[in-house]
């Protein structure tokens, strides 16, 4: 867990969600919930890309909340391959707006992380949304998927979702994504760049 990070239990409807929480670094001046990566493949909060987002997002004044959705780690309930998760979300984030107030909340995810940050927007109001090696294909996003502002980061050489499939999401939607030349998945070799470009999109 990183330095100064914290664990909270989160009450959600499927039973208690463990989350990690990272305070902001610098004035609050949001709210950031960050969805971790396939649990069938081993995913969960402690996901290097997962940390990665919520350090570099705290060093812009978020507050981040990275739970692990139901079934994950001691978090309660069952998988529910995306459909569960995005109620996870939606509990997270009331819990974290009755602790901080009415704050701006950004939702950012990693993979199919990124496919429950997009389904949960739909039902809330956030004002920003992030998504990093989103699963296009894996699962069906939301059409139109997220705000016109969103910021999406891909690698040019993902092995598990193919850079053409995510700018075929994209281009009917006119979404800007950001592609890193000569990347994989997982960043491998990239996180700390990964934080300098995230960082710098939500100065």
């Amino acid at each position: 867990m990183p330095k100064g990070a914290t664990l909270e239990r989160i009450a959600g409807p499927a039973g208690a969600l463990e989350a990690i929480v990272i305070e902001a670094q610098v004035p609050l001046r949001g709210v950031a919930v960050v969805c971790h990566p396939n649990p069938t493949q081993g995913g969960s909060n402690t996901n290097k890309v997962v940390q990665t987002i919520a350090k570099a997002l705290s060093r812009q004044g978020y507050v981040c909340y990275c739970p692990n959705l139901r079934g994950v780690g001691a978090s309660e309930g069952e998988h529910d391959y995306g459909r569960g998760e995005v109620d996870d979300v939606r509990a997270v984030a009331a819990h974290a707006a009755d602790r901080h107030g009415a704050l701006p909340l950004l939702l950012a995810g990693f993979s199919f992380g990124g496919f429950v940050a997009a389904r949960a927007r739909e039902s809330l109001g956030c004002e920003r949304v992030l998504l990093v090696g989103v699963a296009v294909g894996k699962y069906e996003l939301p059409t139109p998927a997220v705000p016109e502002d969103s910021v999406v980061i891909h690698g040019e050489d993902d092995e598990v979702i193919p850079l053409a499939a995510v700018m075929d999401w994209a281009r009917p939607q006119n979404l800007p994504v950001l592609v890193f030349p000569a990347t994989g998945h997982f960043f491998h070799g990239k996180l700390l760049r990964l934080g300098l470009v995230i960082a710098r999109a939500f100065k």
